[in-house]
């Protein structure tokens, strides 16, 4: 009660105060930040996905913004030899504003990444956006076979079922790619698994069918007892390295992300920026009040 309080409360401090928290886990305001950062992790033999932060915008004026944003931003990745990736929230292009707006900018970003035959990542927001980013997904999937990939959370009661019904879109050549993670958004029991072991069964069962339809999945936890389970999977089914990675927070767990990429599998980094730092921070700390806990310590303890 205690962490849910100040996680209510932090939202309103001023923003010097909130950064305090936030600078170990966003790199920054700016694409030199994001490029700084990025290049410090793939000299550690870490892949990033870069992700411009502001999603629920109110206006397709901020789309368009938005969309300008990405797409300078591929070409200064691209060009600075960075080895990564981008990620893009669908509610960013205004996906519950117009949802064909969303699609033509999200393809615009999703075409230019394509013209360095890079990757874009399609993250799933809370519920009412479900069936909107999964049919977003498959428009894409359809047009660029190579080049996009979409995010799904093991908490859903639906996603098993969800990740089967795309399994028409699944080839040898072009696989489906899912970045598989717990899920974040505060959702009813009705459509949410809440227990942490009921929640980390169903991550694995849905890991399992991935694997054993060859599909590329992104293992998107920092729960060592998932990555030991994941592990097991990866041996059982002897799935090549080109067909699965890890992924981490910038920020989160370092040690348990060194140890997977000293055990000789490809980790990849997601990497936030941008000017728009202070939602995310503050949606973060409703969403998991436990870190508000330490933030204060970090006061103290760190001035």
């Amino acid at each position: 009660m205690l962490n849910k309080l100040i996680a209510a409360m932090l939202p309103y401090f001023p923003k010097k105060f909130i950064w305090i928290f936030s600078k170990s886990y966003i790199s920054g305001e700016t694409v030199e930040d994001a490029l700084r950062v990025s290049k410090d992790l793939n000299s550690k033999n870490i892949k990033v996905t870069l992700d411009v932060l502001g999603e629920f915008i109110k206006s397709l004026e901020e789309a368009e913004e938005n969309k300008k944003e990405y797409l300078d931003l591929i070409d200064t990745i691209f060009k600075s030899g960075i080895d990564g990736n981008f990620s893009v929230k669908p509610t960013s292009f205004g996906l519950l504003i117009d949802k064909e707006a969303c699609y033509r900018y999200i393809r615009e970003i999703v075409m230019k990444a394509a013209s360095y035959n890079g990757f874009i990542r399609i993250d799933m927001e809370d519920s009412p956006c479900t069936d909107l980013e999964i049919e977003l997904f498959r428009k894409l999937k359809t047009e660029f076979p190579a080049n996009v990939g979409l995010v799904v959370q093991a908490y859903l009661r639906r996603t098993f079922d969800d990740i089967s019904r795309l399994t028409d879109l699944n080839s040898e050549k072009n696989p489906l790619s899912f970045r598989l993670c717990k899920g974040i958004y505060i959702e009813p029991e009705k459509i949410a698994f809440k227990k942490y072991e009921e929640i980390n069964q169903h991550y694995l069962e849905d890991l399992e069918f991935m694997l054993k339809n060859k599909i590329h999945v992104g293992i998107a936890t920092h729960d060592k007892p998932l990555v030991e389970g994941a592990y097991k999977l990866l041996e059982k089914y002897q799935v090549p390295k080109n067909m699965y990675e890890f992924q981490m927070l910038y920020g989160v767990t370092p040690r348990l992300r060194e140890s997977i990429v000293n055990d000789g599998h490809t980790m990849r980094v997601y990497v936030p920026f941008g000017k728009k730092w202070f939602g995310y921070s503050t949606r973060r700390l409703k969403e998991n009040p436990r870190i508000a806990s330490h933030i204060i310590k970090a006061i103290f303890y760190k001035g």
